[in-house]
């Protein structure tokens, strides 16, 4: 009729932000659920198909399908502010909280030395090729103005990082966490974030601001933090960790060990770092407090595994958009880089497992835990889309090749850890505290 006003549903409800909030949380987490138990069924991890949401929520499917409401119930940016950004992030930083409480500080004494070396060649090998890929790459598919040096960097801290969050969600979705492989695997994968992290602040410090003095002594930071928090720290979450253990409920030993991964977390982002990295560390300092403290843990591991970490995966796919590999010279691109990262990090893991005396099969494990890219990845590719570095194209290339890796990592740990056999030492730290309680 005329003079009627057609009101969507979206418009009735209006631009409010709680119940934005709260629609995200229901659908995201609702849809990571259902994709993670298909994962499942088909013998992959749950959070194959927990990655695999924010491409269907996103520009790719919903956002073509239904632009409005794709807009309006996920806005760009949605994943990184607002209420969702902050329970996304608090998510993803238990986890890795978790991840360092679960490691064993023994055998970190006795292996650390070796996951260094395995951690320095599965890094160094892909970055080289990456950034080799980069100075050979078309100047087409770079973005106007870019700097080639800067975005060939770019492309090779992509390449090269492993993704310790996702690297530890599938080891702790295929029990495979108190395998010595694993805990190598972990340590590996935490070294090599932190390298990939002071490269990627090396690399953005390239584009923002040059490489001055001041500058240049903030790569040391990474460094300064561990000193810091190991001798100030550590006294001082044993002492939170004796005191909360006083207690019969779970309760307090769960808020200190949130309230220690938070401020390790937020004190790394004061200095620049990722706060994953501080959260790693925190995590690290509670679980030195006490042995036991981990099997205090179970009920934040249920949240955390069921509800947080899914909702962060979840979102890791909402910007990239699949149309542009209708582009043939795009598919021919995002081949040589997905196979560059795949046979990079693969050798590099391999020859450094060998190297420490590792068996061929261990060293197939530790490669495949490893070449899980993961968020991490796409986290870099968004860093450097942000700074004009990277273009559309390249940004979904590597979320695709993150996605492809983490999906290629389980069944490859599955087939090379059914040739390992398990010791006496893995089966009693998988007694005394299981870092995976639940069948996700």
């Amino acid at each position: 009729m005329p003079g009627t006003v057609v009101v969507t549903a979206a418009e009735a409800v209006g631009p409010d932000p709680v119940l934005a909030f709260l629609l995200q949380v229901v659908v995201l987490l609702t849809s990571a659920m259902v994709l993670g138990r298909v994962a499942v069924r088909l013998g992959l991890p749950a959070i194959v198909g927990e990655l695999c949401v924010g491409v269907l929520l996103g520009p790719s499917v919903l956002g073509h399908a239904a632009p409005a409401l794709s807009h309006w119930l996920l806005p760009q940016g949605a994943d990184k502010t607002g209420l969702f950004g902050g329970l996304a992030q608090i998510g993803v930083l238990l986890l890795i909280g978790l991840t360092g409480v679960g490691i064993d500080g023994a055998l970190f004494r006795r292996k650390g030395r070796a996951a260094l070396r395995v951690g320095i060649l599965a890094l160094v090998v892909p970055l080289s090729l990456g950034v080799l890929a980069g100075w050979l790459m078309p100047e087409r598919q770079l973005p106007p103005g870019a700097d080639r040096p800067t975005a060939a960097l770019f492309l090779g801290v992509a390449m090269g990082i492993s993704a310790l969050p996702v690297t530890a969600k599938i080891l702790m979705d295929m029990k495979l966490f108190h395998r010595n492989v694993g805990q190598l695997t972990l340590m590996a994968a935490a070294l090599d974030d932190v390298a990939g992290w002071v490269l990627l602040s090396f690399a953005s410090v390239m584009v923002t601001a040059g490489l001055g003095g001041g500058n240049a002594v903030a790569l040391l930071y990474p460094c300064a933090f561990v000193t810091v928090a190991w001798l100030a720290g550590r006294p001082l979450t044993r002492l939170a960790v004796r005191l909360a253990m006083r207690s019969a409920e779970a309760g307090p030993v769960i808020v200190v060990t949130i309230a220690v991964t938070l401020c390790c977390a937020a004190a790394a982002h004061v200095l620049g770092m990722d706060a994953v990295f501080g959260a790693f560390v925190g995590g690290l300092l509670v679980g030195s407090a006490r042995e036991d403290v981990a099997a205090r843990l179970a009920p934040l591991r249920t949240v955390t595994l069921a509800v947080l970490a899914p909702l962060f995966f979840a979102t890791a796919g909402l910007h990239v958009d699949l149309l542009v590999l209708a582009d043939p010279g795009i598919v021919v691109l995002g081949l040589v880089l997905l196979v560059i990262a795949v046979l990079g990090k693969f050798a590099g893991a391999y020859a450094g497992a060998r190297l420490v005396g590792l068996t061929s099969w261990e060293g197939v494990a530790v490669g495949a835990g490893l070449n899980a890219r993961g968020v991490v990845e796409i986290v870099v590719a968004g860093v450097g889309l942000r700074l004009g570095v990277l273009n559309d194209e390249l940004y979904t290339i590597i979320v695709l090749i993150a996605i492809i890796t983490s999906i290629m990592a389980p069944p490859i740990l599955r087939a090379a850890m059914s040739r390992i056999e398990q010791t006496a030492e893995e089966r009693l730290r998988a007694l005394h505290a299981d870092p995976a309680p639940l069948e996700h």
